[in-house]
């Protein structure tokens, strides 16, 4: 096994407060009050002011230190990312050194719960590069097994970071992006600015079809379109592939799933909408979540591309099951949805015969609807065009 290194650790800010932080770093919440520091805020008072109250071993709160991330794509920055414009938010690169400074802790977990140890360094180092390590580099998280409070592991660093320990500024696009370079150029300190929307959970990639569908390159599970689409077969086997990790993140779905496979409801041609009522905001989310909820009641389309899990996927089974939606979307109550590349993936189908089939039906819709790319095929840039998708 490769020896595992932290390579950076990572504090999410609103945009406003980068003139700031490079001039003096970034600090902890009690300096920022003692030096009188004005500041634009991303979290909500009650999360600050439940961090006052834990102490770490050495008797101090959390105020007076400055907390940075093992992993910035966590619940913590789902919550501002639904609650703040999306281009006020970055994310500050910290060069791993920080945790060496003397008097630090490491948090197994968000530090403002009591179930997450504060360690020294070394010990909790020993956890970050061992049985955390997978899941502070996961894409997922659940309430039920932790992981959702454990990917949010930070290292907690007494009064604050230099900004000689910045090395990088994180946005979501290029338009953010030229709008920090001129804050840089303020400063002496070479700063990089990445332009990273996966870690802001946005589409690395994005293209327009017609005004209302769209292909995407980019996480499906993280769609805010209402509905989404697995690809599954039709006897209740959720081995690989997007459906594996959909049985995985949803474990209620797969029930329904395997219930409708066993009574025969699913069948080729015809797919199956399981109408969930849990909000997917508040599963993702860190709480509490102050705005309305924009992913509440996320649905699933349980897709057959295929009878059994063996075969390759059926293309004309395919079309039959977007005849379907086509006919159906309305009285099933389908406001938006998100659909992967059907059996593209480990089905064995190529995007250039089924992309246009897909958008033959998708583009009848009046309804928003977003086509995931395949991850396991690269496209080439001619199979992307409106005009070759349109069949015009």
């Amino acid at each position: 096994m490769p020896k595992r290194i932290v390579k950076s650790l990572f504090y999410i800010t609103h945009i406003n407060n980068l003139p700031s932080i490079l001039r003096y770093g970034i600090l902890s919440h009690r300096q920022v009050e003692a030096q009188g520091i004005p500041f634009t805020p991303v979290y909500n008072p009650e999360i600050v002011a439940n961090r006052e109250q834990r102490l770490t071993p050495d008797r101090k709160s959390l105020w007076d230190y400055a907390n940075v991330y093992f992993q910035p794509r966590n619940p913590m920055l789902y919550k501002v990312m639904s609650e703040t414009d999306k281009k006020d938010v970055v994310i500050v690169g910290v060069k791993p050194q920080v945790v060496d400074v003397k008097g630090a802790f490491i948090s197994l977990g968000n530090a403002a719960s009591s179930l997450s140890p504060l360690l020294d360094i070394k010990t909790g180092l020993q956890f970050i590069n061992g049985e955390y390590w997978q899941i502070i580099n996961n894409d997922w998280w659940k309430t039920e097994d932790g992981t959702k409070r454990k990917i949010m592991a930070e290292c907690l660093v007494p009064n604050g970071i230099p900004p000689t320990d910045i090395h990088s500024i994180y946005v979501t696009s290029s338009a953010v992006a030229e709008k920090v370079r001129p804050v840089l150029n303020e400063f002496t300190q070479p700063v990089s600015v990445i332009v990273e929307p996966h870690m802001f959970f946005q589409p690395s990639k994005q293209g327009a079809i017609t005004n209302k569908l769209f292909w995407v390159d980019g996480d499906m599970f993280f769609s805010q379109m209402q509905t989404l689409t697995v690809s599954v077969n039709t006897v209740g086997v959720m081995g690989k592939g997007l459906a594996s990790r959909a049985k995985y993140q949803f474990p209620d779905m797969y029930v329904a799933y395997q219930d409708v496979c066993k009574n025969k409801t699913l069948v080729m041609g015809k797919p199956y909408l399981y109408k969930r009522e849990a909000s997917l905001d508040e599963d993702l989310a860190d709480e509490p979540l102050s705005l309305p909820n924009l992913n509440a009641n996320k649905w699933f389309l349980l897709f057959p591309t295929k009878e059994h899990w063996k075969e390759g996927s059926d293309p004309k089974g395919i079309e039959t099951g977007l005849g379907w939606l086509l006919e159906n979307y309305k009285t099933e109550g389908i406001q938006s949805i998100a659909i992967p590349a059907l059996g593209c993936g480990l089905g064995g189908l190529e995007w250039k015969d089924m992309g246009p089939l897909m958008c033959k039906y998708l583009s009848r819709m009046d309804a928003q609807a977003t086509i995931y790319l395949p991850q396991e095929q690269q496209i080439a840039p001619e199979f992307l065009r409106r005009e070759f998708l349109l069949g015009k």
